[in-house]
This record gives structure tokens, sequence and C-alpha cells, in this order.
């Protein structure tokens, strides 16, 4: 039996993540979940799933949820709960699935630990993928993708030699406003932009589908988690969400993994990898669909995709001021304090003040993060 721990438990991938240990509970068990401030849901999972440990975001949310925990069930808060419950229980695996660039400190801290990592926070990697993947070879530690496509890339690197890698191709669904010219943006409203054609995600991620912000943030995790350059990274918008994303060897020979658009297949392989377990999904009736399609990446439509790759390549604190600067303004748009197009003005203005610097240790992460979010709240 696996025992698991989930960082951000009431969020989407969490939720779905318990699903699958709901599925198969004699395979999984919970020893610690963490949540923010939704007490309603953790108090509920907890009593579901009884947990060691559980962590909340406040000390006031510890009280709101104590009295209702099971017996056995104790408590933490904040940054150093986090800590705890990713590095502090006899968990085998952790999902990391907190939204931002809060969790890595709890990540490298359940790294240090050995335990296995199910990725699903890219932030970890932009701000943070050198020190992270360096972390985790001095470890043995393996860091198992839950993003339906670097979790597609790796199932198809399984077995094959890394080196024979001519590209790397992400597959986008082009999100919200895939159909839209950048005239018909002008406008546009926060529920317009929830409403994903395809995916059922939490509200920060699937703004950044909208922008293809979150395809910029795949781009570069997919660079340190495949150990590949940028130039063998590619992006192409395949609106059906049902090749999760591809390989192309050195042979012209190209391997893709194919599902339907459902998280719980990834999340399930990271949990059970190396092994394949059933899952409570549909199959892939291709005839049924009938169709895929693809089109070329406009980077002119999506310049926050652009600006991603640029980051990425310039390296040091170039991607971690990109992560924090989006965070701030996607957070400014679902508040109603700027546009949707207010968006990218925000990250392409941060960028062009910003002095790039290196980064070898998580104070200076701190530092470039705060810096750039005092920016993005100002401009």
């Amino acid at each position: 039996m696996k025992k698991i721990s989930i960082l951000g438990s009431t969020g989407s991938i969490g939720t779905q993540t318990l699903d699958i240990v709901a599925h198969d509970s004699e395979r999984y068990k919970v020893v610690g979940l963490s949540a923010g401030k939704n007490t309603d849901l953790l108090i509920e999972q907890a009593k579901r799933f009884r947990p060691a440990l559980v962590s909340m975001a406040s000390k006031a949310d510890v009280e709101a949820v104590r009295p209702h925990l099971p017996p056995g069930t104790r408590v933490v808060h904040g940054e150093e709960g986090l800590i705890e419950v990713a590095a502090g229980t006899d968990a085998d695996v952790v999902v990391t699935a907190i939204m931002g660039s809060r969790g890595l400190p709890a990540t490298l801290a359940a790294i240090n630990a050995g335990k296995t990592i199910g990725l699903a926070n890219k932030e970890t990697l932009v701000t943070a993928g050198h020190i992270v993947m360096e972390r985790a070879r001095q470890r043995g530690v393996a860091i198992l993708p839950i993003d339906s496509e670097h979790s597609a890339i790796f199932q198809c690197l399984n077995g094959e030699d890394r080196k024979s890698i001519k590209q790397i191709t992400l597959t986008a669904s082009g999100g919200s406003f895939r159909d839209r010219t950048r005239d018909q943006l002008a406008g546009v409203t926060v529920d317009e932009a929830l409403n994903h054609p395809n995916w059922s995600m939490g509200a920060k991620i699937t703004i950044d589908s909208a922008t293809m912000v979150n395809k910029g943030l795949e781009v570069i995790e997919a660079r340190w988690l495949f150990d590949v350059t940028y130039d063998q990274i590619e992006v192409i918008i395949h609106p059906e969400s049902i090749i999760h994303s591809y390989v192309e060897f050195t042979d012209h020979s190209v391997i893709a993994q194919l599902g339907l658009p459902d998280m719980r297949v990834p999340i399930q392989y990271a949990l059970s990898y190396p092994e394949r377990n059933a899952t409570p999904t549909q199959r892939l009736n291709l005839a049924q669909i009938g169709k895929l399609h693809f089109r070329e990446m406009d980077f002119a439509r999506y310049p926050c995709l652009r600006l991603a790759f640029e980051c990425g390549r310039l390296g040091q604190s170039a991607p971690a001021v990109f992560n924090a600067a989006n965070e701030v303004a996607v957070a400014r748009f679902l508040k109603g304090e700027i546009t949707f197009l207010d968006i990218e003005r925000i990250l392409e203005t941060v960028i062009d003040r910003h002095e790039v610097t290196d980064i070898n240790d998580l104070q200076t992460i701190e530092e470039v993060d705060a810096w750039a979010r005092k920016l993005a709240e100002s401009v």
C-alpha cells in the first residue's frame, strides 16, 4: 500500500487525486493533507480519508477545523505546517498540487526527506528548476509529472535513450478564446475566460490557459524535466485535447500519448508508476471522435507564450519574474481590477524593467519574486 500526502487537497488536482484514492482504497492510504482556507471541504476530506496530519493556511483556520477532525488527526498551519505535511509523515509519494510559488519550499523539504514527488506545481520548476532537479538527483528522488502534457512526454520517453530526442511538442487546447481574434479579446469578462472548452480546472490555471501563460510555464518546466534545450521544444494548438503531447526522435519516428481530457489519468500514473492500474475514467473512442485538428502556434496572437520562451532562454531570475508578475496580474483580473489584455501588458512591463540576476538559493528567489509582485501590483 502506498502512503500519500497531498499539498493542495481542496484544489482541482487535489480533489481528483482523492477520487483516485477512493477508487482504489486497498492500494493507497492518505497520511497528510494541506489546504488553504476551504475549511468545509478539508473537514469532509479528513473525515473520509482520516489522515494523520492536516495543515491549514492560518491559526484561525486551525481553530475552525479542529473540533470536526476525526480522532488521531493532528492539525498544523502556515508554511511550517505545509512543510510538515510534505516531509514529516511516512508518505511514500507527495503530490504537490498547490498553485503558485509557495509550493517550492515544501517540495524541496519533501525531496530532502526522500519522498517521491508527484509534481503538479509548475512554479516549482519554473522558479527553481536547476535547484530542484539537482537536489532530486543528489537524493535519488523521482520527480513524476502530473500535468497531462508532461505525463505524456514522460510516458513517450519510457525505455528511450534521451540522447535520441529530436523534438518535444506540447499540445495546447488554445483556451477559452482560441477562436477569437486579438481584436475580439477587448472587454472579455472573467466568466467568459473561466469557461474552458475541454478541461475542468481551477480559476488561475484556466486564465493561464486563455493567455497561454500556462503553456509557457509548461515549456520552462519541460526544459528541466527532460533535460532538453528550448530549441527542442515546440507548442502546437490541438483543440480536442486528445493527443496530450508527443516526441519526435532522431530517426523521425513520433511517439504520442492519447486519451480523453481527464486529469485523473496522469494523476493515477504518477501514483502507480511504474505500474498501470484501472482508473474511474472513460475510454477513448477515436472512431467516435472522427477527426483531430492542429494549428501552428501564432506568437503574435499569444504574446505571453513568446515571453515565456524569452524568459526561459534568459534563465536565471527571468522565469521567476515572469511567474510572479503573472500571478499578480491574474489575481487582479479575477478581481475585476484590470482587463484581460492588461495581463500581457503587465508581464511585458515587469520583464522589460527587470535586470536578470543569478539565482542560487531560495532567499534570492523570494527577493526577486517580491520585487516582481510589487511592480505588477502598481502597473
